[in-house]
């Protein structure tokens, strides 16, 4: 009797237990679970998800714990979200409590590193569910399909970085002075003076000059020492302009000139100049008088006073200002781009730093710039554009470890080169270092490449806005790409239609312009040029979710397979 009492309580024992552990929860149907944006979008390198679900009412259970995992799965591989945790009203923890007669609403918010095989994936909310120590199974719920991935299309080969330009000028012009000289109150023109070998000089270079056909633009420029009266110095500056202009109308009457004169009445910045130079015993005296004393005739009394000096200016210091300057300025053309080129190549160190990365720019290949702008660093090593532009050279190359290295010698130099700032922010780039990008292009104003450059990024960073607003009127794969995610669908169809050169990716764009306006035409035909550029398209297009309303459609699949 006793075993039959026992063996009935442990039968009893038994029942209780698979009763209390038997799950009432029933799964989390999908119309309960809904995840945004739908499908799920690549933004700055990560694919965020928001999660909007629903606990129907007397669906949670008073002692159960919950942990919901969002998960992100694709071929090969997957990506855990961030692990919410919700409990019962009986349960004692830090997850977030389910009243079960009610019900509840929750937001769970996940973002998964963005990798390419993600834009073919399923989302997939999963479950981990325990009512005390006994694990209660629910299944997962599919919640998205796909990631849209178009900002992904962004490709930093499309963006040149910066040549540091030259400063070349092939019209230059040349300036050539001389002095007539005139005695103290005089303004006759001396012989002595007229037939000085620097005066000599000076007119067969203006007829020489003349005699070739450079233009020559001639000024007479005439002073007065300033000792003596104003009203005097005034008759006499004037008097020798006019008998030095006289003159040379005469002389140069055959020569192709332009003769411009002025005078000055008292040179009192030409006497402050030579005394700066000199070495006159108090000097610095004369200099505080000038500077205290703004009119004429009061500088003119206390430098006078100033007796120990005063003989010295007479002889070395006020002679010099009596004078008529002439100026002759020569247009000099330079040679001509054959000539640049033909020489930069044989010949490098006859032409000056300008000619030589002028030559460079103008110059086709590749090699042979590479090795004008190496000569520029050997003959003009203090000149960071030689580095920078060498540096431009191994970039195209994709060496961009020496392109680096060149940018960051082009940008120690002269407290930074601009164009070396923002080459270096495209490394950085490269390196996938977006802060650091960031500083550099900060230091890269009034670099033309400056507003791609911030476009790229900008896109990268899923400022669309801003990135469509930067790339401005360029014509490029990269500009289409921003202004498709700015929705700006006209604008970015008129970008694409203005390359001069499409690719591949050129036309795919414009498919993906097609599919957004619904376009199926547009979706084929530039389906159709994409894959005969590069076959490998058609396998993106078939997964990409841009086009996913068209992939049972004949017209999109007799364009990308062939």
């Amino acid at each position: 009797m006793k075993k039959k009492l026992t063996l009935i309580l442990m039968i009893s024992i038994t029942i209780g237990i698979l009763v209390s552990c038997k799950s009432n929860l029933t799964p989390l149907a999908s119309r309960y679970v809904k995840a945004e944006p739908q499908p799920l979008e690549l933004v700055a390198g990560k694919v965020p998800a928001t999660i909007h679900a629903t606990f129907p009412a007397d669906w949670f259970d008073k002692n159960l714990n919950l942990t919901v995992i969002p998960i992100l799965r694709y071929e090969e591989g997957e990506a855990w979200g961030t692990s919410y945790s919700f409990q019962g009203e009986k349960v004692a923890g830090n997850g977030q409590s389910i009243p079960q007669k009610e019900g509840a609403n929750v937001v769970i918010k996940s973002s998964f590193d963005y990798v390419p095989e993600m834009q073919s994936s399923h989302l997939y909310l999963t479950f981990k569910a325990k009512r005390g120590n006994k694990t209660v199974e629910l299944p997962e719920v599919m919640i998205g399909d796909g990631v849209l991935a178009t900002a992904a299309l962004l490709n930093l080969n499309a963006e040149t970085p910066a040549i540091a330009a030259d400063r070349f000028q092939r019209m230059l012009k040349e300036a050539y002075n001389t002095n007539i000289m005139f005695l103290i109150q005089q303004a006759e023109l001396r012989a002595s003076e007229l037939n000085k070998t620097e005066v000599s000089d000076w007119k067969n270079k203006v007829e020489e000059a003349s005699s070739a056909g450079k233009p020559v633009e001639i000024e007479v420029a005439s002073y007065a020492s300033p000792d003596g009266g104003y009203k005097l110095n005034e008759k006499l500056a004037e008097q020798r302009e006019i008998n030095t202009s006289k003159y040379l109308s005469q002389e140069l009457k055959n020569a192709n000139t332009v003769i411009n004169t002025r005078y000055t009445a008292q040179d009192w910045e030409g006497f402050k100049e030579l005394v700066e130079k000199s070495n006159i015993q108090d000097k610095n005296l004369i200099l505080r008088v000038l500077s205290m004393y703004t009119d004429s005739e009061q500088r003119e009394r206390e430098i006078k006073n100033i007796s120990a000096v005063y003989s010295a200016l007479t002889e070395e210091i006020l002679p010099q200002l009596r004078r008529s300057r002439l100026t002759a300025t020569i247009e000099i053309i330079g040679k001509s781009d054959d000539e640049l080129v033909s020489t930069a190549l044989s010949n490098p160190q006859s032409l000056n730093v300008e000619e030589l990365l002028y030559a460079a720019d103008i110059i086709s290949s590749v090699k042979d710039k590479e090795f004008i702008y190496k000569k520029v660093t050997e003959l003009y090593p203090r000149d960071p554009r030689g580095y920078n532009n060498l540096g431009v050279i191994a970039y195209i190359k994709n060496d961009f470890t020496t392109a680096e290295s060149l940018f960051n010698q082009a940008n120690q130099m002269a407290g930074g080169l601009p164009e070396a700032n923002l080459n270096l922010g495209l490394i950085a780039l490269s390196q996938g270092d977006k802060d650091k990008a960031e500083q550099f292009f900060g230091n890269a104003a009034g670099v033309p490449e400056l507003g791609n450059a911030m476009g790229y990024l900008a896109v990268l960073e899923g400022n669309y806005a801003k990135g469509e607003q930067s790339f401005g009127k360029t014509i490029n794969n990269n500009a289409a790409v921003a202004q498709i995610m700015a929705k700006n669908y006209n604008k970015a169809q008129n970008t694409l239609n203005a390359i001069d050169n499409p690719n591949a990716v050129t036309y795919y764009l414009k498919a993906i312009v097609g599919a957004r306006t619904n376009n199926l035409s547009n979706v084929a035909d530039n389906l159709k040029k994409a894959v005969s550029l590069d076959p490998q398209i058609a396998t993106q297009a078939l997964k990409d979710v841009e086009f996913s309303k068209f992939v049972s459609n004949s017209k999109f699949l007799e364009a990308i397979l062939r």
